[in-house]
């Protein structure tokens, strides 16, 4: 039998969240084509921000990476939603951007990023290799430690 995106996230203990609605005058997702991109998603976890704060300041580079991993479950969250409840339609994560509230001084926003790039290879494959940018800011929505937005060609 061959793994599915599912199985890979059950033998991870993960259920996907409902996908979040939009806070503001936004879609959280806009499909066109065969591409697929996701507004930006907040480490939330269980409807509220798991990791707030500057990363390199309060926040670890251990829990920026948390922060990051929990992005990552709601960007599948939101693909699942916009692909009828079907993730084997992702053909391919093309790229991913990180956002990373920092300290002035941290300058290890890729490896906070690894936090959801790890992630989201290991539960998709090598349909889940991508590209990334990943850029340090003085603050997020609801003083959220990660922000990540995402970029899928649809199968």
């Amino acid at each position: 039998m061959t793994e599915t995106i599912q199985s890979r996230l059950a033998a991870q203990g993960i259920t996907l969240p409902q996908a979040a609605a939009a806070a503001a005058n936004y879609v959280p997702f806009v499909r066109m084509g065969n591409l697929l991109q996701t507004s930006g998603q907040l480490p939330l976890d269980g409807g509220a921000v798991a990791v707030s704060g500057k990363v390199g300041g309060p926040v670890s580079l251990e829990d920026g990476q948390r922060a990051a991993k929990f992005c990552a479950i709601n960007i599948l969250a939101q693909a699942q939603a916009a692909l009828d409840g079907d993730l084997e339609k992702i053909g391919r994560l093309l790229k991913l951007t990180v956002f990373v509230a920092s300290e002035p001084s941290f300058t290890e926003q890729h490896k906070v990023a690894n936090g959801a790039s790890d992630f989201l290879v290991e539960i998709l494959g090598e349909k889940g290799r991508h590209a990334r940018s990943a850029v340090g800011v003085p603050a997020l929505p609801l003083d959220a430690a990660v922000e990540i937005e995402a970029l899928f060609e649809i199968a």
